[in-house]
C-alpha cells in the first residue's frame, strides 16, 4: 500500500489540508494501485488455537517481509495484538496483510491484493506481481496465482470509507512523527513504571483502554508510514542498477545511515562504544534493550530483561576482535569511490543522485527508527500483560489468551481459561515443526509436509505434485550486498547458536532480523532462505560491506555446515565449491 501513502502525501500538498481529503475523494482524485477486497479469512478453531488460514481458499502467501520481523511461532496473545493493528490500519475488511496465521507463523495473502490490482486496472497477474515483486519476492515461473473474480466498482465502493480513514492517519503521523520518535523513550519508560505500580485489575484495565492500548495504535500507525517510504531505495536501487550495474548501485546505497545511524546497526555500533568506554551498559540498554531476535513475540523476555546477555555479547566481540567501525569505514570508502564513477560518467546527473540518495537516506532511518520504537512500545505491551498475569495468579498463561478475553479477565470474566491447556499443546505442536516454505500456494498441512523428505522451503504449490529442488551447484537469489567471497559455510537455526560462528565463516539461516546483527561484522558473507532488497540482511549487510545474498529459498537445506562455497553479493549468486 506505498501506493497509497505516496498518495496521500501529494494530496496533502494539492490540498493543503487534511479536512479537504473527503473532498478529494469523492471527486475521484484517488486513484488506487493497490486494495483489499473482502474476504472472510477462516481456517481452524480459535479456541484451541489450531488456526489455519490457508485452509480457508486457494490463495497466494507470501512471509519475505513478516516472515522476518515475526519469524516465531507466535503466542495467541501477539498474535491477537499484530491482528488487531492490522486491521486498525486495513482499509477493506477482511484483508490482513501482517496477521494471516497459519499454525502460528505470519503470512501475509498476496492474491487478494494481486486480485484488487487486476481488478482495477485489467492487468493480467504476472504484470500485477511485477508491481509488488520486489517487496514480496520472486514468485516460481511455474506457479500459477490465484486471482479472485473482483468487480472493479464494488472494490472502489468498498475501499472509500477505509481509504479516506488510511489517508488521515498517514496525513496525522506524518506529521507527528519527529515527537513520536522523540517522545516515546521517556513515555514507556514512565509507563512501564506506572504498570509496576497498579494494585488492581480495574486500574491495569483502565491504564490499558484510556494509555496504552491507543499509544499502542499510534505507534503502529508511525511504522506503517514510515515503512511506506523505505520504497524511495528500492526505486533508486532499480534506477542507478540499470545506469551503473548492480555493483555499484549497491555501493551507493550502502550509506544509508548519512551522517546518523540506522537503528538495526544500533546494536553493534552500541556494543563497540560500550567496549571503548564511550556509552555505559545502563546507555546501552535503554537505547537497545528493547530489541531482538524475538521483538515482536510478547512472551519472549526482551534483551533488558537478561542480566548476562549485554556480558556475553562483549565477550564475544572482545574475543573475535571485531573492527566495527573499520568496517563502516570501508565501506564509505567504496561508497565515495562508487560515486565518483559515477560522476565521471554522468557529471550532469551528480546532483540528481546526491539528491536521490538523500531521499532514499532519510526514508529508510525513518522506516528503521518508526520499527525501533513500535518495539519499544509493544515491549511496554508485554510489561501489561506480565502484570495482568500477576494479578490474576495465571502467570505466563497470560499469552494464551487473546487481547479481548484479556480485558474480560480483568473485569472478572475467567471463563477463556478453560482454553488454555489446548492452545498451550498446539503451540508447542507448531513449534516443534520446521520453517514453512516462504510461498505458500493453496491448502497447506503442516504436519504431513513436515513428513515428506523432499520437501522444499523455497515454495509449496497444492495444486501440483511435489517436486524435490533442482540439485545445482548454483543458488540464486537477490543481490543484497555487493562483494565476492569464498569461504565454508555456518548454518544456524537461531541467533543464540551465534557462538558456533568462527570469524570469516558464511552464514546461512532462514531468515535475521536486529537480533541476529552482531553476528554480522563475523561473518564473510550473509545468506538467507527469506529475504528481498528492503530485507534486514541485505541493509545491514550493504551498511557493513558483507557480501550477502537474500532470498535464496532453499538455502539451509541445499547447504551444510563446513561446505566450501563462493557468494557473489552483486549478482545474487552462490556457487556451490565442494
Amino acid at each position: 500500500s506505498s501506493v497509497l501513502y505516496q498518495y496521500a502525501a501529494r494530496l496533502e500538498r494539492e490540498l493543503g489540508a487534511p479536512q479537504d481529503i473527503e473532498w478529494a475523494v469523492a471527486k475521484g482524485k484517488l486513484y488506487l494501485l493497490q486494495a483489499r477486497p473482502i474476504t472472510t479469512l477462516t481456517g481452524g478453531n480459535l479456541d484451541t488455537y489450531e488456526i489455519n488460514e490457508s485452509l480457508a481458499g486457494d490463495a497466494l502467501w507470501v512471509n519475505t517481509n513478516v516472515g522476518e520481523a515475526i519469524p516465531d511461532v507466535i503466542t495467541p496473545f501477539t498474535w491477537s495484538l499484530v491482528r488487531s493493528l492490522d486491521t486498525e490500519s486495513g482499509f477493506i475488511p477482511g484483508y490482513y496483510l501482517w496477521s494471516g496465521n497459519i499454525c502460528g507463523r505470519i503470512y501475509s495473502n498476496i492474491s487478494q491484493r494481486l486480485s484488487a490490482i487486476t481488478a482495477l486496472y485489467g492487468w493480467d497477474a504476472k504484470r500485477a506481481m511485477a508491481l509488488v515483486g520486489e517487496i514480496f519476492g520472486h514468485i516460481p515461473e511455474d506457479l500459477s496465482i490465484p486471482i479472485y473474480p473482483f468487480s472493479r466498482l464494488h472494490l472502489i465502493k468498498e475501499m472509500l470509507p477505509g481509504i479516506k480513514r488510511l489517508i488521515w492517519n498517514t496525513l496525522k503521523a506524518s506529521k507527528n512523527m519527529p515527537s513520536f520518535l522523540k517522545d516515546t523513550p521517556a513515555w514507556c519508560g514512565k509507563m512501564t513504571e506506572r504498570i509496576g505500580k497498579i494494585k488492581t485489575e480495574a486500574e491495569l484495565l483502565s491504564l490499558w483502554k484510556d494509555e496504552l492500548q491507543p499509544y499502542s495504535v499510534r505507534a503502529w500507525w508511525m511504522h506503517i508510514t514510515a515503512g511506506s517510504k523505505a520504497v524511495l531505495a528500492l526505486r533508486l536501487n532499480k534506477k542507478l542498477a540499470k545506469l551503473v550495474g548492480t555493483e555499484d548501485a549497491n555501493a551507493l546505497l550502502s550509506n544509508l545511515r548519512g551522517n546518523s545511524e540506522l537503528a538495526s546497526l544500533g546494536p553493534i555500533t552500541g556494543i563497540s562504544r560500550v567496549i571503548k568506554g564511550e556509552m555505559s551498559r545502563e546507555e546501552y540498554l535503554l537505547q537497545y534493550g528493547h530489541r531482538g531476535p524475538h521483538e515482536f513475540e510478547l512472551s519472549t523476555p526482551g534483551p533488558s530483561e537478561d542480566n548476562t546477555l549485554l556480558e556475553r555479547q562483549v565477550e564475544e566481540f572482545g574475543r573475535s576482535d571485531m573492527d566495527v567501525a573499520g568496517l563502516l569505514e570501508r565501506q564509505h570508502a567504496q561508497f565515495e569511490e562508487a560515486r565518483k564513477r559515477f560522476q565521471e560518467r554522468f557529471p550532469n546527473k551528480v546532483k540528481w543522485l546526491d539528491k536521490q540518495l538523500a531521499k532514499a537516506s532519510e526514508g529508510t532511518r525513518l522506516r528503521e527508527a518508526a520499527r525501533s520504537e513500535l518495539v519499544r512500545v509493544l515491549r511496554v505491551v508485554r510489561a501489561f500483560a506480565l502484570k495482568t498475569g500477576e494479578l490474576t495468579g495465571i502467570g505466563d498463561g497470560i499469552f494464551f489468551l487473546y487481547i479481548n478475553e484479556v480485558e474480560n479477565l480483568l473485569l472478572g470474566d475467567n471463563s477463556a481459561l478453560n482454553y488454555v491447556p489446548a492452545r498451550k499443546e498446539n503451540h508447542e505442536k507448531y513449534k516443534a515443526l520446521p520453517p514453512f516454505p516462504s510461498i505458500i500456494r493453496g491448502r497447506f498441512d503442516p504436519l504431513e509436509w513436515a513428513k515428506d523428505p523432499n520437501r522444499r522451503l523455497d515454495y509449496y504449490d497444492a495444486t501440483m505434485p511435489v517436486a524435490p529442488p533442482p540439485h545445482s551447484e548454483t543458488l540464486r537469489g537477490f543481490a543484497g550486498a555487493a562483494g565476492k567471497v569464498e569461504g565454508r559455510v555456518r548454518v544456524l537455526a537461531n541467533p543464540e547458536e551465534g557462538e558456533m560462528l568462527q570469524p570469516g565463516e558464511i552464514l546461512v539461516a532462514t531468515t535475521t532480523n536486529i537480533g541476529w546483527t552482531p553476528l554480522f561484522p563475523r561473518a564473510a558473507a550473509i545468506i538467507t532462505d527469506i529475504g528481498a532488497p528492503l530485507s534486514h540482511a541485505a541493509i545491514v549487510a550493504r551498511e557493513l560491506g558483507i557480501p550477502a545474498v537474500v532470498g535464496c529459498g532453499n538455502a539451509t537445506l541445499r547447504l551444510k555446515t563446513g561446505d566450501r562455497i563462493m557468494v557473489d553479493g552483486g549478482q545474487g549468486v552462490i556457487h556451490i565449491l565442494n
